[in-house]
């Protein structure tokens, strides 16, 4: 399907996203490729990417000025941080014994001691290790126990909930960050280790010990947000950091390049970053806190969400990005305080990590004038984004995920691992520089996620002649009724057009005649009020009858989530299983 746009009497696109990509990927271009060996196997990759995370991290000291976090009160600079950061290091590999490959994980809130503990971690060689702070204390253990990490970095809140693990249920050493000393229960206080947040400035100038990183070395453990059993770690390299970092800056690039104008020029001002969603998380470690880093960003944190409240840092800061998931993108557009807010310094706004209804970009668009969204996809083993849609392109195809960045290869397979053409419907298998090595310690899961260095993303999609991803549903819960398979994505679309709706979620709910019937959960706005009957007439002119909810629940408050943003829906089956709505 080609899509011509008239724009101010130019004609868009003026390059297909082949040639586009042709243009930016070219011997001397500032994505050029070449093909290298990686684990055995022939891998395309940046030529200009970062070698590794030190290097990153070195580089950021010609940003030392600026500040580099902001959280509440507090302003962390880049010298402060750097500083900071190298003394931890020294400290994990000088006191602690931490080796090469060893794993320190990371458990807390978006604290300023997060990126901390992350760079000191990864500088130094070691594999740092983000656990879901949202977890419980087995949960928390049990990251400590399968990654065998040898030092753990944790808040006071993730700090008592270890407290009440059984003795040997981890043998991870414990350092404990904005703990008072009575709550400390044997954990190492961090400021006794390199002094307070007031007097980082003030430390030695050194870097930290110098460890000979490769880029294929190891340097996550980021486990996986599973509805169901226990997570899985996926085990990334710096080169599969270093291609993602590529491969969300081409969005932008592919654009300038499709609507026919130059490349954008470096920023000359410091840009700033809202990061609502967790440092754990892929979205909020690898393409929000890297990048950041990369280009001397500041970075403002928020205790928790609150979309009121993120509207007012977006004013205080002058906010230009800002990473978040559909949900909570809807709340921001959808507050009250949006009108109210000076919102002039956004460039535009971001998200991924859950399904987007088309409406939500074209309701940007509205409120935005000249600035537009963004979506990537992907996941925690593509070390994050794999495809991404922004721009006109996003405008001119709201319901897809955008094209495959020149980082990744796709191709859409059917149940026996056959590859589809195009248009057909199947599961989408990614390869590039960015997929994970495998889930850490465990064989089982690699070898049914993984074949030949293609990742089973378990997603059901199809794709266009110019590679545009539709994302229509996850294998697993994609609805039989009487035969027929319904997508749940494409019943949610229909229901979050309906501007009363501000989040809706589709399961399958068993049924012993027809297998399975379509039940439907949605939130509403504040203060609005909808009827099942109101519903099902707005949906009958948009889907077919028989795609219909047999049940609706309609409610106020948000939906169960995972840290990652996506719907819980095994929560939602089970209440919907026994409803009578």
């Amino acid at each position: 399907m080609t899509i011509v746009v008239m724009m101010q009497q130019r004609i868009w696109p003026v390059a297909s996203v082949i040639e586009t990509n042709r243009i930016l990927t070219s011997p001397g271009a500032p994505f050029e490729m070449e093909t290298i060996e990686v684990r055995g196997r022939p891998t395309r990759v940046y030529k200009n990417a970062h070698r590794d995370l030190r290097a990153i991290f070195d580089a950021s000291r010609a940003w030392d000025e600026r500040v580099f976090v902001v959280y509440e009160g507090e302003r962390v600079t880049y010298r402060a941080h750097y500083k900071a950061a190298s003394a931890l290091a020294a400290k994990l590999a000088e006191d602690y014994g931490v080796l090469k490959g060893d794993r320190v994980a990371i458990a807390m809130r978006n604290f300023p001691e997060w990126p901390l503990a992350f760079w000191a971690t990864v500088a130094i060689g070691a594999i740092a290790v983000p656990l879901n702070a949202w977890g419980t204390g087995d949960d928390l253990a049990y990251g400590l126990r399968d990654s065998g990490a040898k030092v753990a970095i944790v808040d006071e809140e993730r700090l008592e909930r270890l407290r009440g693990q059984p003795a040997g249920a981890h043998a991870a050493e414990l350092i404990a960050v904005r703990t008072p000393d009575d709550r400390l229960n044997g954990a190492a206080a961090l400021e006794r280790l390199i002094g307070p947040q007031s007097t980082y400035d003030s430390l030695p100038d050194r870097a930290p010990p110098d460890r000979a990183i490769h880029p294929d070395d190891d340097a996550t453990i980021l486990y996986t947000s599973g509805t169901t059993g226990r997570p899985k770690g996926a085990l990334g390299t710096h080169r599969n950091i270093m291609c993602n970092l590529v491969n969300i800056t081409f969005s932008g690039a592919r654009a300038a390049i499709r609507r026919g104008d130059p490349l954008p020029a470096p920023p000359t001002e410091q840009k700033a970053h809202l990061l609502p969603v967790p440092f754990f998380h892929v979205t909020g470690c690898h393409s929000a806190m890297i990048p950041a880093v990369v280009n001397g960003s500041k970075i403002v944190l928020m205790y928790k969400w609150n979309a009121e409240r993120a509207l007012e840092l977006i004013e205080r800061e002058r906010v230009t990005t800002l990473s978040s998931v559909p949900s909570m993108a809807w709340q921001l557009i959808e507050s009250p305080d949006f009108e109210k807010r000076d919102l002039s310094c956004l460039e535009g706004v971001s998200y991924g990590g859950a399904a987007a209804a088309p409406e939500l970009a074209r309701k940007i668009a509205r409120l935005l004038p000249g600035k537009f969204a963004g979506q990537g996809y992907g996941a925690t083993e593509t070390s994050s984004v794999s495809t991404s849609n922004g721009a006109e392109d996003y405008l001119a195809r709201p319901d897809s995920v955008g094209p495959a960045t020149p980082g990744c290869d796709l191709r859409v397979i059917d149940a026996d691992g056959n590859v589809l053409p195009v248009g057909a419907i199947g599961e989408l298998e990614i390869y590039g520089g960015n997929i994970v090595k495998g889930y850490w310690n465990n064989q089982e899961a690699t070898a049914k996620a993984f074949r030949d260095g293609w990742y089973r993303t378990g997603d059901i999609v199809r794709m266009d002649e110019d590679g545009f991803v539709y994302l229509l549903d996850r294998a697993k819960d994609m609805l039989i009724r009487g035969g027929e398979n319904i997508y749940c994505v494409e019943i949610e679309d229909a229901l979050l057009a309906h501007p009363d709706i501000i989040d809706a979620a589709v399961v399958g709910i068993p049924d012993r005649v027809l297998g399975e019937l379509v039940g439907a959960v949605v939130q509403l706005k504040q203060g609005a009020s909808l009827t099942r009957s109101a519903i099902l007439d707005h949906l009958r002119p948009r889907i077919a009858a028989f795609k219909l909810p047999a049940r609706i629940d309609i409610r106020a408050e948000e939906m169960p989530r995972t840290a990652s943003g996506k719907i819980i829906k095994t929560i939602l089956r089970k209440e919907m299983s026994g409803a009578t709505k």
